[in-house]
């Protein structure tokens, strides 16, 4: 059996294994390590290049203060959360619709309305960058947080559609015969038989949708500009200057900005895994 546990492996690889993991570890966090050391240092080490040395002071308080307090920052993270949770519960609310029809109900052309949802997700978003945007400025949506949600719901509904529908096609059809055989309406079958049995896979579903959507960069500087709508992501350009960066404050922009995505999948952390394994031993 290919790969071989770890624990059935020569001792000279597990101690290389031991040796090799903490190193990648390190390796992988080196980008945010670096992230939260630069938000510390004073502005003075970076017109002297002391890019990856120690901080000649530390400016915790300083520098994230600026960010709270003498930016634009709060109004960023308010756009984002406006822009974050409306989609995620737009999401979630039309793909387990959209897959329960799909999975539970045969008509001619169930297959074909799939393969549609699905072949969405295979469009590089990049090359509908002017048609989205003139779209958007026809119907008044551009520069609006509105704009945003709408947008990012009926891209996102379709992966979140083959997520719900795989999901609820594994679902023990028998429940819902058993419901119908009680003459229970096929509306109270959603809410009261099928959807408590989903409560992983959305749970699981909002913490992509919420890590997608709040990390999003590209439309949030293609579909806003200014304070008055543009994400967190976006925001987070406002400290360059004309002619140099504020890289500290940037920096701890970059670090308050990725802390929700985290505590989000910590708080859902427990359903999170239970709805991506869910039927992995079956």
């Amino acid at each position: 059996m290919f790969p071989t546990p770890i624990e059935k492996s020569s001792r000279t690889w597990q101690l290389s294994y031991q040796a090799l993991l903490p190193a990648a570890l390190v390796l992988w966090l080196l980008p945010l390590i670096a992230v939260a050391v630069f938000s510390i240092k004073p502005d003075a080490d970076f017109t002297t290049g002391n890019y990856w040395g120690l901080p000649t002071s530390f400016e915790f308080v300083n520098n994230y203060g600026k960010v709270f307090f003498q930016s634009d920052m709060p109004r960023y993270l308010m756009n984002s959360v406006l822009i974050t949770v409306p989609t995620m519960i737009g999401c979630v609310v039309l793909s387990s619709m959209t897959g329960f029809a799909l999975g539970v109900y045969k008509f001619r052309s169930n297959i074909w309305i799939f393969f549609m949802f699905v072949a969405g997700n295979f469009v590089p978003f990049q090359i509908l960058m002017v048609p989205v945007r003139d779209l958007t400025l026809d119907m008044g949506l551009y520069n609006t947080k509105t704009g945003l949600v709408f947008f990012h719901i009926a891209f996102q509904t379709g992966f979140c559609t083959l997520f719900m529908r795989n999901f609820i096609k594994a679902l023990p059809f028998d429940l819902i015969e058993v419901a119908r055989v009680e003459g229970v309406a096929e509306w109270k079958i959603f809410w009261h038989v099928v959807l408590p049995l989903m409560k992983p896979a959305l749970a699981a579903m909002a913490v992509l949708i919420f890590t997608f959507i709040w990390n999003d960069y590209f439309w949030a500087v293609v579909l806003t500009q200014g304070a008055e709508s543009q994400p967190v992501t976006a925001g987070i350009t406002s400290f360059n200057a004309q002619y140099r960066a504020a890289y500290h404050l940037m920096s701890a922009g970059s670090i308050v900005a990725a802390l929700p995505p985290v505590a989000m999948f910590f708080l859902m952390q427990k359903h999170f895994i239970a709805g991506l394994t869910l039927g992995a031993v079956k």
